[in-house]
């Protein structure tokens, strides 16, 4: 895939009207609305008062959490979860969709920017399409969440020809959804000239370089649950990795596949010959892959639980919930060296604080190693974050599936339709 895109600073966008697809899916208060974390807000200010600078008339564009977008739908979600039919009314929907509104993204990108920032009420309807034609240039306009509408997800022609048709020029600043073919993030280049936001290509120019042009020794680091959630990340890394470290439930799969008891712990059974395979792979290409040599452990999957430390075959009534102090010495030591290093999933139960030391260890091997680091979204960046390691880190991916299918080498759709360099 070509990582290599036109960016904001290629399109002429003086006086023209820009859609810029932004990721406001901010963290909400339940019960208040309030934003409980702005980064998300504040990672799309480069790109937005760059536009704004050189004179374009923006439009900002974003989804907010998972909508239903039709009566019906919503009737079918509500009995799904053993509701009776006629007990749905129109009135719950509506309020279920005003929870997601918009409206106080719009509120904290105005304090932000210390400007009037104009809310549309819809996505492509009347007040939207009036307040973009009225939009001057240095203006901001942002639509309301665009999966209010059912053609945003099902990347339906007509909804990004009406989204297209506001503006002049496309600008892609969302990450997080360039792995998702949908209206906004890949429907509405069909339509007009599409660039990258400086958030996105900060991603692409520095991943990008990670997976194709990696300063070696290149380190991968591939933690989480499952196994089959990184079977293509892995597959992908073994072609370009010089080590391969694997932790959190899914080595215990690949533990398994070497011929270890693992007692209770997490067990992908079905995908055994594919560890047996990833593990003869790595030997044949002369890539290290690492597993742990020792394992917290714990008789329940509990908090309070008391850990174990067990070296080799766990016992039957016991199950891996962390690496162990000999496997942190491990991994510190294969990351000490490297020049790369791409971390991807936690090293145990990392929201049980008794079960959190691998992950904890491992975000400060990291930040001590001197090398290039990468960490993609989810729960690794959020580890880093947490421990304040995060200003030692050369990059943490703002988007947690795209990140990860961008490690398994996939074309993303968000991605490809942006003009090429």
């Amino acid at each position: 895939m070509n990582y290599s895109k036109k960016t904001v600073y290629d399109a002429d966008v003086k006086g023209k009207k820009v859609l810029l697809r932004c990721d406001f899916n901010v963290p909400q208060d339940k019960k208040t609305g309030e934003i409980t974390s702005d980064k998300r807000i504040v990672a799309a200010l480069p790109t937005i008062r760059y536009l704004l600078e050189q004179g374009a008339a923006v439009i900002a564009c974003s989804h907010l959490g998972k909508p239903v977008a039709t009566f019906d739908s919503y009737v079918k979600k509500q009995v799904e979860k053993g509701k009776a039919a006629e007990d749905v009314t129109r009135e719950d929907w509506e309020k279920s969709l005003r929870k997601l509104t918009l409206a106080p993204v719009a509120k904290r990108l105005s304090e932000l920017l210390d400007m009037d920032v104009i809310f549309a009420s819809d996505t492509i309807g009347e007040d939207a399409r009036a307040k973009a034609a009225a939009l001057q240039p240095g203006q901001l306009l942002l639509l309301e969440n665009l999966r209010f509408a059912k053609g945003e997800t099902k990347n339906d022609p007509a909804f990004a020809k009406a989204l297209a048709d506001m503006a002049e020029v496309y600008v892609s600043d969302a990450f997080g959804t360039v792995h998702r073919a949908h209206a906004s993030t890949a429907g509405v280049a069909d339509y007009l000239p599409a660039y990258s936001g400086l958030l996105v290509d900060k991603e692409l120019s520095i991943m990008g370089k990670a997976l194709d042009d990696p300063k070696r020794p290149f380190v991968a680091v591939l933690g989480g649950a499952k196994v089959s959630d990184k079977i293509a990340v892995i597959n992908n890394l073994l072609e370009k990795a010089d080590t391969i470290i694997i932790g959190g439930g899914m080595a215990y799969t690949f533990k398994k596949a070497q011929g270890f008891e693992i007692g209770k712990s997490l067990l992908e059974a079905d995908r055994l010959d594919y560890a047996k395979e990833m593990i003869a792979k790595a030997e044949a290409r002369g890539v290290k892959f690492l597993l742990p040599v020792d394992n917290l452990c714990a008789a329940e999957f509990s908090a309070d639980a008391e850990p174990i430390l067990v070296e080799g075959d766990i016992p039957e009534d016991l199950m891996g919930m962390d690496i162990g102090p000999r496997t942190v010495e491990l991994f510190g030591e294969a990351v000490k060296g490297a020049g790369t290093i791409v971390w991807n999933g936690p090293m145990g139960v990392f929201e049980f604080d008794k079960f959190a030391g691998g992950t904890k260890a491992m975000a400060k091997a990291l930040a001590e190693s001197g090398a290039i680091t990468i960490v993609g979204g989810g729960d690794s960046a959020a580890a880093v974050e947490k421990l304040g390691f995060a200003d030692k880190i050369t990059h943490i991916s703002t988007g947690g599936g795209a990140s990860l299918e961008f490690l398994e080498g996939k074309e993303l759709p968000g991605v490809a339709c942006l003009l090429d360099k």
